[in-house]
């Protein structure tokens, strides 16, 4: 069973600013005070894992281990259904130290030209407590990739993915709807009903 968090403040296990400022969004009306790794001067582990939770639960507890302050952390990818899932736990990589994700999507896009373009996103958030304790939750969301990229809005390869039933991009989509409908969004859900009360 999942623990309830009762604390004042968090750390935000990312040093994705795009990932940081949704996920305080979503966490604003629990008055709870995110602090991001990268404010207080952690650096960012090696993920070694080989799935989102397994890297997520790696980042979680290496940030409250080091902190002594309960940690949320994200792992998040792409994974492409003509591409045999990648480039899934590997979607930051494929854009490269640069973060250019421009060229990640386009690698994409190459990849699957002319083959089928299902694709869905997927989010892994693990809370970890400085005792060790780990809760882990998981959102997916499907849809379709377009031929290039549309919209300026989200971060990553939001421009590319085309949710089902929508006739727009993550990119081009209002932040609220985002919110609202994103992998992200699945889990954060399954987190807010095991750990969260509003206050």
């Amino acid at each position: 069973m999942p623990r309830r968090f009762t604390e004042q403040k968090l750390i935000l296990a990312s040093h994705n600013k795009g990932k940081a400022k949704e996920i305080a969004e979503l966490l604003r009306p629990f008055a709870v005070e995110v602090l991001s790794a990268g404010a207080v001067g952690l650096p960012e582990p090696e993920e070694t894992e080989d799935s989102f939770i397994g890297n997520a639960k790696l980042k979680a507890l290496a940030a409250t281990k080091a902190v002594k302050l309960p940690a949320l952390a994200d792992d998040s990818g792409l994974c492409v259904d003509a591409l045999d899932g990648a480039p899934g736990i590997y979607s930051a990589r494929w854009a490269g130290p640069a973060k250019d994700f421009y060229a990640a999507m386009d690698r994409v896009l190459k990849g699957i030209d002319g083959k089928p373009r299902g694709a869905h996103f997927v989010a892994a958030l693990a809370l970890a407590w400085p005792d060790g304790h780990c809760d882990v939750f998981e959102g997916k969301v499907f849809g379709t990739l377009v031929d290039a990229p549309r919209g300026t809005r989200g971060f990553g390869y939001d421009p590319i993915f085309k949710p089902e039933g929508y006739a727009i991009t993550f990119g081009e989509m209002d932040p609220d709807e985002k919110h609202r409908i994103s992998h992200r969004a699945v889990a954060f859900r399954q987190l807010v009903a095991g750990c969260f009360s509003l206050r």
